[in-house]
């Protein structure tokens, strides 16, 4: 009997599902995976923003940033050069800013006054709940994710090479997504991304009852 347990056991194990397999630089996911969808976002231009709005887009490019990191602010300009280049009216792609910080410089009234000033031409928007970083498995300001047409990753990681725009030798975003358009696999696929941590916040484990 032992025998007959032990054969199933295996024939069990064997057909398993194989464990999801987090990327090299993301704990949470991995080239070819569904992204996550965010719906309902508020942004800076007073509408409620979902992943679904964008379905007349091949190519949407995520992008996780805050007011308060100097580096997603030196990306800004590059970051808004890309997007005039990329997502102009009727382009095939698209691309969303979202902020998942809640200091008091990251809240929606001073993301409405950056955007203004710098004139962003995409939305940037607000979760307050932090979920839709840590679906995406976001750690840094900037940190990018190009989805396809199926609304699975193709590149996460980082916009180039050098924070300092001057010294910048490998692009990483704008490859990937011409790549993506073409329905190639991106060279790299994955990078890491680099900025200031965003700021989880912690949450505390409830104490055992006796």
């Amino acid at each position: 009997m032992n025998r007959w347990v032990l054969v199933l056991a295996v024939l069990c194990l064997s057909s398993a599902p194989a464990p999801a397999r987090a990327g090299e630089f993301n704990s949470v996911l991995n080239i070819g995976d569904p992204a996550p969808a965010w719906k309902d976002l508020p942004g800076v231009d007073g509408k409620r923003h979902s992943l679904a709005d964008l379905h007349g887009h091949e190519i949407v490019v995520v992008v996780f940033t805050c007011n308060s990191c100097p580096i997603a602010s030196d990306y800004e300009d590059r970051i808004i050069a890309f997007a005039k280049k990329h997502c102009a009216l009727a382009q095939k792609t698209a691309l969303v800013a979202i902020n998942v910080n809640t200091v008091e410089e990251d809240l929606l009234p001073h993301m409405k006054e950056r955007a203004a000033a710098k004139s962003f031409p995409y939305p940037y928007l607000f979760d307050e709940s932090q979920k839709t970083g840590k679906a995406y498995g976001a750690l840094f300001t900037p940190e990018f994710f190009v989805l396809d047409k199926d609304r699975k990753v193709t590149y996460m990681g980082a916009f180039d090479d050098n924070v300092e725009s001057t010294k910048v030798k490998h692009a990483y975003l704008e490859p990937a997504v011409e790549a993506t358009l073409k329905g190639a696999k991106a060279h790299p696929a994955e990078t890491q991304a680099s900025g200031c941590l965003i700021r989880y916040a912690r949450s505390r484990r409830r104490k055992p009852t006796t």
